[in-house]
């Protein structure tokens, strides 16, 4: 699984839809992240500056190494990265193809909302509970200087409720709740643009800049 420094590897970028030169760009920002290592660990995230001020550092740097991302058959955590692993994660962030047709766009928000659905579901089990998505909202919004802690949780608590009425609301009088099943979160990102919200900005070589 390793790869030169001379060049990055060509194989399994079929679904990454990327020029050559945009693989050579990010090839070059995977050798700053990794200090010309063939690998990355987490410690190499340290580098970027402003990744320090996001509310939700360290799940996004869990998801890079989120063997579920890496599209691996075993779960838990990666120990490190290489380049090829790095163009897997930077798969889900790609932006829509104007030649896309309805399924792959399906299948394009599917990627990313099951990228995303990791993120909240920390414990590997498949399943969000209503607490961690609470949670996790409540982080999100944390990042906001102009929104009072208060208001934060507020909201965190009406995401909740809403994600509440759409689970719970669907089950049968027999049924026990335990989760946001990835179907239910389907369900509750239903007409929300994560095609164009979700993505990485950190690709820049000369000044690394925001993931958000």
């Amino acid at each position: 699984r390793g790869v030169s420094q001379g060049s990055p590897p060509v194989t399994s970028l079929l679904s990454l839809a990327v020029t050559s030169e945009q693989i050579e760009h990010l090839h070059r920002r995977f050798k700053q992240l990794s200090q010309d290592q063939l690998t990355i660990r987490k410690e190499n995230f340290d580098s970027i500056p402003d990744l320090e001020f996001n509310p939700i550092r360290g799940k996004i740097v869990h998801a890079f190494f989120d063997k579920r991302n890496l599209r691996q058959e075993s779960d838990g955590l990666a120990e490190e990265i290489n380049f090829e692993d790095f163009l897997t994660i930077m798969s889900y962030f790609r932006p829509i193809e104007m030649n896309m047709d309805e399924e792959q766009l399906d299948r394009f928000r599917k990627e990313k909302l099951k990228f995303l659905f990791h993120m909240y579901d920390s414990d590997h089990d498949g399943k969000i509970t209503l607490q961690e998505y609470r949670n996790v909202v409540e982080e999100l919004l944390s990042g906001n200087p102009h929104l009072e802690k208060e208001s934060a949780r507020s909201i965190a608590d009406g995401a909740m409720m809403e994600a509440a009425s759409i689970c719970v609301g669907q089950m049968g009088p027999d049924q026990v709740y335990e989760g946001i099943t990835f179907e239910d979160f389907l369900k509750m990102w239903q007409g929300i643009d994560i095609e164009t919200k979700m993505h990485v900005r950190f690709l820049n070589v000369d000044t690394i800049a925001h993931c958000y």
